[in-house]
């Protein structure tokens, strides 16, 4: 492999975010100018902004008929927003969690990761099955904006200071700036998903791994830059509805928008490979029905237990690469992983939910 195909890789992933974040802040600006909220700015070109790498990647690699990239880009991102991610933020600061996500959103994303896993029992995603998943995509924003209709002042306030920062035009260029610099974005989101998607079969092939791997490791982990950015710097600021809303958001959108729109313009639709389907996808939704029961001890995701996502990101992508190249240790870490670390997680969850489940009842035995 070529250092030239490393550099157009990297040149791609870095105009991928580069152009990511250029699109956000065009079209939000745009978006206020029209007189749209800062609180459905937030929830809608904000949150999905982020999602913009997945989007041109998975669109790009089903195009050219690389369809393993493309579903490997989705899952992979999907859990490297939840253990990577939201582990990381946690590990910054404890993460309050809104009702509404424990109730509401978190279920929508298992559902959809559940209809993905039955959609591709066939080893495959179809134009009609993409259609599906786009029209829910379509159904959830329209939801996301009536229901931010009736959030507590506090957690507006929290979306307008978020947005606030992208509330500054150019005096000089006015609209027409932010026209351009939302066209630039999208243009340079095309050319970086271009040299980011030849790089990562160029580099597949050199290295003897399937597309599948190289999306659910590195390109899962390039495009999810734009949310790890926003989380992190969100967590810090104190603004956690912001950063656990726009991973869970993501997730929702990379299945449903990412995915449907894929299989929509694939000419023959999207193949699912069955090593994604019998492990990966089984993964993804375990992870994420593992965050019901965290959510729950206290309404907040603890240190501990971003020090455990963070933990079973290392170990997963440690599985995924010994796995690939048929390493000796691959046996040691998945019986490491089945009989101490996963029974002693259960152990701590039970734990938390007992004590969380106790702490009311407490008043009433005293």
């Amino acid at each position: 492999m070529s250092a030239l195909t490393l550099a157009f890789f990297a040149l791609g992933l870095a105009l991928l975010v580069g152009g990511a974040e250029a699109l956000v802040r065009g079209a939000s600006r745009l978006a206020l100018h029209w007189g749209i909220s800062p609180l459905v700015v937030g929830l809608t070109v904000v949150a999905y902004g982020t999602s913009a790498p997945e989007l041109a990647v998975s669109v790009r690699a089903a195009f050219l008929g690389q369809a393993p990239l493309a579903v490997g880009n989705v899952v992979g991102s999907n859990i490297c927003n939840v253990l990577l991610i939201l582990g990381l933020c946690a590990m910054i600061t404890p993460m309050t969690v809104a009702m509404k996500l424990i109730w509401v959103d978190v279920p929508i994303m298992i559902a959809a990761s559940a209809a993905l896993w039955l959609l591709g029992w066939d080893g495959a995603l179809g134009r009609w099955d993409g259609l599906l998943l786009f029209a829910c995509a379509i159904a959830y924003t329209v939801y996301s904006i009536w229901q931010s209709r009736r959030e507590n002042q506090t957690v507006q306030d929290e979306f307008s200071d978020h947005v606030a920062t992208l509330e500054k035009p150019s005096r000089k260029f006015g609209v027409l700036w932010d026209i351009a610099l939302t066209l630039l974005g999208i243009g340079t989101l095309v050319i970086g998903s271009d040299w980011l998607v030849d790089g990562a079969v160029a580099m597949a092939r050199h290295f003897g791994v399937s597309e599948l791997i190289i999306g659910l490791t590195i390109v899962a982990i390039g495009t999810s830059l734009p949310e790890i950015a926003t989380s992190i710097v969100a967590s810090i600021r104190g603004e956690r509805d912001i950063a656990v809303g726009n991973i869970v958001g993501s997730n929702i959108f990379n299945i449903l928008s990412v995915l449907g729109l894929s299989s929509l313009v694939a000419p023959q639709g999207i193949e699912v490979p069955y090593a994604a389907w019998r492990l990966d996808i089984p993964i993804m939704i375990a992870v994420m029905t593992a965050c019901l029961p965290l959510f729950f001890t206290g309404h907040m995701i603890a240190r501990w237990e971003g020090t455990l996502f963070f933990s079973y990101y290392l170990t997963y992508v440690g599985y995924i690469v010994l796995t690939a190249t048929n390493h000796w240790a691959l046996s040691h870490l998945s019986h490491a992983v089945l009989f101490i670390a996963f029974p002693l997680t259960l152990v701590a969850i039970s734990a938390s939910l007992y004590r969380t489940w106790k702490r009311p009842h407490a008043p009433l035995s005293g």
